[in-house]
């Protein structure tokens, strides 16, 4: 059984603190791989500023490159919007038999997390690592047996910043890997 992480998102655009980030649970999680599935609508965010679907999830590839266990995924991009994690995760363990998937997310994500649709099947059915996240204090005495927080570096970087920045003509050479800062416009 191939261990899988899913880190779902907007990636609007993916930046250094995603794939460290993913390194860094990798490892600490004992995870085969991650797939970084892009989200073409998450229904707790606006898609007003949200670059194209097939340009976000094409700069992810691009990032990902030479990171054999790090993988872009458009699973989303086939199935009803706006796009709910649980029925992703059922539609993928139907999908891919062979593996085992594991919910990532943040500390932020966690404290919000019963607002989710369907939170409480997510959590029946899947184990979820919980990362952190700046300002969500995480008690760990209180998580369920199948949730963990694992102990990563705090990425001060969003990509909300990152947009900013772009369209101030600002640098972002520092916090976009170099392939997708000659890519972005």
């Amino acid at each position: 059984m191939i261990t899988t992480g899913i880190f779902g998102g907007s990636f609007n655009p993916i930046h250094n603190g995603h794939i460290s980030l993913a390194r860094q649970i990798l490892k600490a999680g004992g995870l085969d791989e991650i797939w970084f599935v892009v989200s073409p609508q998450n229904p707790l965010k606006s898609a007003d500023t949200l670059a194209d679907d097939d340009y976000r999830l094409s700069l992810v590839r691009k990032a990902l490159e030479g990171e054999p266990s790090l993988v872009a995924s458009d699973y989303e991009f086939h199935m009803p919007r706006p796009s709910y994690m649980y029925d992703t995760l059922m539609a993928m363990r139907r999908d891919y038999p062979d593996r085992d998937f594991v919910l990532l997310i943040g500390g932020d994500n966690w404290t919000m997390f019963n607002r989710w649709y369907r939170w409480e099947d997510i959590l029946h059915n899947f184990r979820i690592i919980i990362y952190p996240r700046q300002g969500s204090y995480i008690d760990i005495s209180t998580l369920p047996a199948n949730v963990r927080l694992v102990e990563t570096e705090l990425y001060n970087i969003s990509s909300t910043e990152i947009r900013d920045k772009i369209s101030k003509g600002e640098d972002i050479t520092h916090l976009v890997p170099e392939a997708i800062a000659k890519l972005i416009k």
